[in-house]
C-alpha cells in the first residue's frame, strides 16, 4: 500500500447542496461547500474566539451520486480525502486557483444526529448510481427506532466469508 502523506479529515457543516455534473465520458462529479469551525480560549481576554474556514469538497463516481441523494445544506459531515490545488485562466486572461478536498470517504456526524443507512446493491464495472434514495429526506436524519430489532442470525458456519463481504 502506498504511503499517502496528503491526507486530511475534517468535520463541518455543508454550506450548499451538492451539485452533480457529468464528464463527457458520463462520470459523475459532485461538489459542495463545507464550513469547518475552530474555537479556542483567548488567554489574554479569557473569551472564546472562533474562526471558520470554507472549503470545497469534490466527489467522483458512485460517491458523487450517493452524496447528491444523502446530504443537503446544513448537514454535519465527516470528510476524509486529499488536498488538491487547481489552477486555470479565465476568458479575460486572469489566473485563478482553488484548493479543494477530493473526498475518499464522506459520512454523517453522529454526534448530534441519527441516520438510517441504506446499502446500495453492488454494481458491475462502469455502473454507478445511488439507486433508490433512503426513505428519509435528503440531508435529514431518520428518527432513531424505539427499540432495536433482534439481530438476524448469521450463516450456519458462523462466518461471513462464504458471502465474500462483511455483514451490515
Amino acid at each position: 500500500m502506498a504511503n499517502n502523506l496528503n491526507s486530511v479529515t475534517v468535520v463541518g457543516n455543508v454550506t450548499r447542496d451538492p451539485e452533480v455534473r457529468y464528464t463527457a465520458g458520463g462520470v459523475a462529479k459532485a461538489t459542495f461547500g463545507l464550513a469547518v469551525n475552530r474555537s479556542w480560549m483567548n488567554r489574554q481576554t479569557n473569551e472564546w474566539e472562533e474562526q471558520t474556514s470554507f472549503l470545497n469538497v469534490v466527489c467522483w463516481r458512485e460517491m458523487a451520486d450517493n452524496v447528491s441523494h444523502s446530504i443537503t445544506k446544513g448537514a454535519r459531515v465527516i470528510v476524509t480525502g486529499r488536498v488538491e490545488q487547481r489552477s486555470w485562466e479565465t476568458d479575460q486572461g486572469e489566473k485563478r486557483s482553488v484548493v479543494e478536498i477530493v473526498a475518499d470517504e464522506i459520512g454523517p456526524s453522529l454526534r448530534w444526529a441519527t441516520v438510517a443507512i441504506t446499502k446500495n446493491e453492488r454494481r458491475g464495472p462502469g455502473e454507478y448510481g445511488a439507486g433508490e434514495p433512503s426513505a428519509a429526506p435528503a440531508g435529514q436524519a431518520s428518527p432513531a427506532p424505539a427499540a432495536a430489532p433482534a439481530a438476524a442470525p448469521g450463516p450456519s458456519s458462523g462466518s461471513y466469508d462464504e458471502y465474500s463481504e462483511e455483514p451490515f
